[in-house]
């Protein structure tokens, strides 16, 4: 980074870390890309179609067993439904095979390291402390099975989620979804945007509805980099990036490429 050929620095990883190399950045008057942390949520509206999000929800919510930034894995459900989304994402989560990485018939996969395991059973730990129920998993892997010589962690779910729980507020990076009760007494849901607004974080995020333009209203409340409407899927062709403690600057689409441009302007008398 410091060496007088780099021009430009780009860094996908942790908020810490991110933290340090924009210091250094900032000596150097370097310019630099961060694309750091997440807890996004997804929004589920009181119209939401449960069947059609059951389809979608582990690419949405815990793509790579929890080990990716964007995915939003806070599910904010309204009060009306809330127990049949924790029974429908309970059921989803459960449903799916962990086992070696390289057998196609796997859904979960182990922790990436051996520290990573350890932080995540440490969250999990931490989410029974404070009162949260773990509706599936909630505990490190049973050996055996095919799961011998990873740090598998079974996928978990945890309901009666508070907000102010290690659990809601803190990327954990591994498989475990929150899930948290927003009231939409009478329709409504600022609660919900509320609740998604309310952390250090602002990468990705979800909204499950059935009216397009009620989502899409709500997709536009929310204060992060990208949203997606009843799906959630990565496009080269548009800018991703975050909001504070999720980064600085963008990725993607013309607006990433133009972070690794130098303009020069130069005027003349005509």
């Amino acid at each position: 980074m410091k060496h007088p050929g780099v021009n430009k620095v780009a860094f996908t990883g942790s908020t810490p870390v991110g933290r340090k190399i924009a210091a250094a950045c900032g000596e150097l008057l370097r310019p630099v890309t961060l694309e750091l942390g997440g807890k996004s949520s997804a929004i589920v509206l009181p119209d939401a179609d449960l069947d059609a999000m059951s389809k979608v929800l582990i690419r949405s919510a815990m793509r790579n067993t929890g080990q990716t930034c964007y995915t939003s894995t806070r599910i904010l459900a309204p009060a009306s439904r809330y127990e049949e989304v924790v029974d429908m994402v309970t059921t989803t989560i459960a449903a799916g095979k962990q086992g070696d990485p390289l057998d196609p018939a796997t859904v979960f996969g182990p922790c990436a390291t051996q520290s990573q395991y350890r932080i995540v059973l440490d969250y999990l730990e931490a989410g029974r402390a404070e009162g949260a129920r773990a509706t599936t998993g909630g505990r490190a892997a049973s050996l055996g099975g095919g799961l011998e010589g990873g740090f598998f962690v079974e996928p978990t779910v945890f309901a009666g989620v508070m907000p102010d729980m290690r659990i809601s507020r803190e990327e954990i990076f591994g498989p475990v979804l929150s899930i948290l009760k927003y009231d939409d007494a009478g329709g409504g849901v600022d609660e919900a945007v509320a609740l998604a607004n309310n952390t250090e974080f602002g990468l990705g995020g979800l909204v499950f509805g059935q009216d397009p333009e009620a989502a899409l209203a709500v997709a536009d409340r929310m204060d992060t980099g990208s949203v997606g409407i009843n799906f959630f899927a990565s496009n080269h062709a548009a800018p991703f990036g975050g909001r504070r403690d999720s980064g600085l600057g963008t990725e993607y689409g013309i607006e990433g490429l133009n972070a690794y441009l130098s303009y020069k302007s130069i005027h003349r008398k005509g």
